[in-house]
């Protein structure tokens, strides 16, 4: 317990230390809702008669949530082990579950206080977004999310060695992903075609959670059938992270 607290302190630290990353991690969904809003304001999807809004708000605030939990635990592996930082971990009584533990909960942290912020911007005028009334249901999905995209990060902070290898592969897994997901372009609008491609991507299943619990574009079966998802990819992620994490660059 001592070695998960000053594990969590130490990363909470280094984090708010890094403003540069703290603005951008806040910032960057934010910028997308100022942009999609003024772009598609007062506009609806034909298929479906909701308004843009309640597509992008909900996606972007996914992809956003998803991009931090993936990009902090990812870089945070890959520079511990270059700087020999897990190595040492490993030699000290602290076992694997603290190291993780402790970036879980941080991620958590962070995860809570960038949907705070965004829905309270998208309900500001000119945005007008208003939360359905099954809302609170937000709470567990997003909780299901960060799991499976810390789970995600870790397998490509334990396979890249390098910032450039982390940046990369987490850009080309999660930007095709916001895509093809509906995060940035309603699925309704979207070829059949495309939208079964989309049903092997968990950013998905946690797009659908989410807009049906914050925005009312669904019903409860949607967010169970998105928690289902994301937890079948929680699974997956988390054998295949198990298997590839390294404490070095070597084992």
């Amino acid at each position: 317990m001592s070695a998960y607290t000053a594990l969590t302190a130490a990363g909470y630290r280094a984090q708010v230390r890094d403003k540069t990353t703290v603005f951008f991690t806040f910032a960057f969904p934010l910028i997308f809702l100022v942009v999609f809003g003024l772009v598609f304001r007062g506009r609806s999807v034909e298929e479906s008669g909701f308004s843009y809004l309640s597509y992008t708000a909900a996606g972007v605030l996914s992809w956003g949530v998803a991009n931090a939990a993936v990009f902090g635990i990812g870089f945070t592996l890959m520079q511990w082990r270059a700087d020999d930082i897990l190595r040492m971990i490993r030699m000290s009584p602290a076992p694997l579950s603290s190291v993780i533990g402790s970036r879980y909960v941080l991620a958590l942290g962070v995860g809570l206080v960038q949907s705070v912020l965004f829905v309270g911007v998208a309900m500001l005028p000119g945005f007008d977004l208003v939360p359905a009334s099954r809302w609170p249901l937000l709470i567990p999905v997003m909780v299901l999310g960060i799991t499976t995209f810390l789970l995600l990060g870790m397998i490509i902070g334990s396979i890249a060695d390098t910032p450039e290898s982390v940046a990369g592969i987490a850009n080309f897994l999660m930007l095709p992903m916001a895509f093809l997901s509906g995060s940035f372009f309603p699925l309704d609008a979207m070829p059949d075609w495309l939208q079964k491609v989309s049903l092997v991507m968990p950013l998905r299943y946690l797009n659908d959670a989410v807009s049906a619990a914050l925005t009312g574009r669904g019903d409860l079966s949607d967010i169970g059938v998105g928690c289902a998802g994301l937890v079948a990819f929680a699974v997956v992620f988390g054998a295949v992270a198990a298997r590839t994490f390294r404490w070095t660059k070597t084992s």
